[in-house]
């Protein structure tokens, strides 16, 4: 990693895990393999920023480590990056396990338990899914009833018009979000400070 940290991709680590190599990471990676629209990709770094931001409007309320889970729920793809969803299928359970595992470890690393609740990722999937409905409407060329037959409808009153960032700024922006949700959830640690893992 930039860091200087190195990651046992089969075996990580809490330790090695920072925050600014996963925003780094996801700000240059392109959801829909990049087929967008547009002077820049949309990153997966400004796609977890939305979909925390429509996990709140779906469960207003909701405590901030779970909205912290919602803004990491990609975060795996800083390393691996974003395969779409039939070649994940395609790979098979290997390679969610490899994922899981990875997972598991960044949530350990930032205060999480290394699994979310099950209503918790089925909201987050939620959030992810209508989060995918305006990005295939807007950037990769579906038209209004695709997206509704592939994703569903949008959570109503919430209305996203995207404009995709160049890198850095994503990059930016998610780091920012990071520290306040993380700082909101208490999360935040000294660099001394000991990883809790129960």
């Amino acid at each position: 990693m930039l860091s200087g940290r190195r990651l046992d991709l089969l075996d990580p680590s809490p330790m090695d895990i920072e925050i600014e190599d996963i925003a780094h990471g996801l700000a240059r990676v392109a959801r829909w393999n990049g087929q967008t629209i547009g002077e820049h990709g949309f990153s997966v770094a400004q796609h977890s920023i939305v979909v925390e931001e429509i996990t709140a409007h779906l469960k207003p309320g909701i405590e901030p480590k779970w909205r912290l889970a919602a803004l990491l729920h990609d975060a795996s793809e800083y390393v691996i990056g974003d395969m779409i969803s039939p070649f994940k299928a395609a790979l098979g359970v290997s390679y969610k396990d490899f994922e899981e595992r990875l997972e598991n470890a960044i949530h350990v690393r930032f205060g999480l338990p290394p699994k979310s609740p099950p209503a918790i990722k089925k909201l987050i999937k939620q959030a992810d899914r209508a989060c995918a409905f305006f990005e295939a409407t807007q950037l990769a060329g579906f038209n209004h009833d695709e997206s509704l037959a592939i994703f569903g409808a949008p959570p109503a009153g919430y209305n996203l018009t995207i404009h995709p960032l160049a890198p850095q700024q994503a990059q930016e922006r998610y780091v920012q979000r990071f520290h306040v949700l993380s700082e909101a959830a208490g999360f935040e640690r000294s660099p001394n400070q000991a990883f809790d893992t129960e």
